[in-house]
Parts: C-alpha cells; structure tokens; sequence
C-alpha cells in the first residue's frame, strides 16, 4: 500500500483548454471548494490551513516538495462515517497550473482516475491537479465503500473549480510518438534536488537549476536500455551557456570542446544548447544516437 507523504531520497491524460479558458483566472475563479457530505462521509467541522512556513507542521519531511513547486499553502479538511475508515482532503494552491501539474507528475505511478485534469488512485490515495490546484484524497483505511467515497470526495472538489490551466509548454520539446517515452515517468520540476530523486546527476547544482528555471525530465523505453532526456530552460541564454560549461565541466572534463562522452557503464551522455535552452541525454546506447536524440529535441524548441 503507498502511504500518502513518502518522502522517498537519494507520480496521462491531459485536457487542453481553449486559449481563452486556459488562460489564469484570478484567485477567486481558481478556488476550490469542499463537500460538506458525501456518501454518509461527514465534514467533522475542522479546516486546517498551513503555509510555507508552517507545512512542515503537518507533513515534516515532505514539505520539501511543495516548497519545490513555489506553492502558497494548503487546506485539510477531514471527513468520518461510523465504524468506516476516515478520509481526509487536501487542496493545494500551487500558484500556476504549470507548478499543480509539476507536483502531480512527480510522484505519478498510479491508474489514471478520469478526475481533473490528470489523476491517479490506487491504494486508496486519488491525487489529481486542476487549475492551480493539486489535490490528494485518501481513506485512512481499506474498503470498497472508502475506496468509492474518496473518488466522490474528489469528483466534488474537481467540479468546484471552474477553469482549468495550460500544462507546461517545455513537455512539448520532448520527442514522443515512436520513441518510447514512458509518459508516467515524465517529470517536472524546478529543482536540482527534485532531478537528482528522479535522476541523480550530482551532489552539487551543476545545472544552476532555481525557482525560475524549468526543467522536464523524459524516460524512454528503448529495448532493454533506459535513456533519460533532460531539457531546461533558461531566463537568458547566457546563463543556458554558463550552466552547459559548469555542466561539461564537472559532469564530462575529459571531452574539452566535445559535447559527448562515454561513460563507465559504456553507455553515451550528449549535452547542448540551443538559444535559452541546455538539453542532455544520459544512456544512450551509440555516441551517433545520443546526437540523434539532442537533434530530435533540438527540432522541437522551434514550436515554443
């Protein structure tokens, strides 16, 4: 069974609005809103509330991961029935679609629950994003009844926001179709510490990653080989260019003015820039194809 704040150290189906509707409505449009009842699942009264500051006061240990996404707070509210397992409720503001989207994709392994704009539910914990909202519901206990009356708990909270968001435009770059990609396993993130639990590249930030940049992490299915696509983008193409140098420099010294290298376990890693962006391919199984794969994202920064 998944417990719902493993913190785990050193998670698609998508509906794209219209360009009016999916534009960030103001906070009043994005509120979520929760059932007061459903399925004899009583509200006990109580709304909790915590902050930046003060999220480590309810999940210690996990508050990192919002704190990653820039998010401005959550409400918790907690619903009994009897003998039942109780069910609690927790909406998410993350600010931007793009950041609700970015912390449901991290922990994504689930089945898709058709809730929100993208969901999953399996070991009685539904997580889903709507909006500038993410969501997790989960039933303190097994049974089918929970099992139904978490999902309605948070079909409730989905239709109370009225408008959906856009998902991060860098996804895009990322080559699909015939590749392979493992959409569960996509990634997206602000964070170095974020890439190194999904993918670790080094101990130190390498790749200047902070709040301002945007990173997706691809993983593709290639025969028995795994091979992670990393994409940034940058504010400014200088810093693209110095994060690639400092990148070269600690991740592949030995190339000199090369972009690629081969690494211990005979597999190739190819690092580029193109205007404010810095793709990597880690795995590849030919030096000639890790280029192909920096090529192939290269063609798709033009559509953004």
């Amino acid at each position: 069974m998944r417990f719902w704040h493993l913190w785990v150290l050193i998670s698609i189906a998508f509906l794209i609005p219209s360009e009016n509707m999916a534009q960030e409505k103001g906070k009043t449009d994005q509120e979520a809103s929760f059932p007061a009842e459903v399925s004899g699942w009583k509200w006990d009264g109580k709304e909790n509330h915590y902050n930046r500051k003060t999220i480590f006061d309810y999940i210690n240990g996990a508050g990192e991961l919002y704190i990653a996404y820039n998010f401005n707070g959550v409400k918790v509210r907690r619903y009994e029935k009897g003998s039942q397992p109780p069910i609690t409720a927790e909406v998410y503001d993350m600010g931007t679609s793009e950041d609700a989207f970015g912390v449901f994709s991290f922990e994504r392994q689930d089945e898709e629950a058709g809730i929100g704009q993208g969901s999953e539910f399996g070991g009685g914990l539904l997580r889903f994003w709507k909006g500038k909202c993410f969501v997790s519901v989960f039933a303190e206990g097994q049974g089918k009844e929970a099992e139904a009356a978490t999902l309605d708990i948070g079909k409730a909270i989905a239709n109370s926001i009225k408008f959906t968001g856009p998902i991060p435009k860098l996804l895009g770059v990322l080559p699909n179709g015939k590749t392979g990609l493992l959409e569960k396993s996509t990634r997206y993130f602000h964070s170095h510490i974020l890439l190194n639990q999904r993918f670790f590249v080094a101990n130190q930030n390498i790749l200047n990653l902070n709040s301002k940049t945007e990173a997706v992490l691809g993983q593709y299915a290639q025969g028995q080989q795994k091979i992670h696509l990393l994409i940034i983008r940058y504010s400014e193409e200088s810093e693209a260019a110095a994060a690639l140098q400092k990148f070269k420099r600690a991740y592949m010294p030995e190339v000199g003015p090369q972009t690629t290298i081969q690494t211990e376990d005979k597999k190739w890693t190819a690092a580029g820039q193109r205007k404010s962006f810095i793709l990597i391919v880690f795995g590849a199984g030919s030096k000639a194809k890790s280029e192909k794969w920096i090529r192939a994202a290269e063609e798709r920064i033009g559509s953004l």
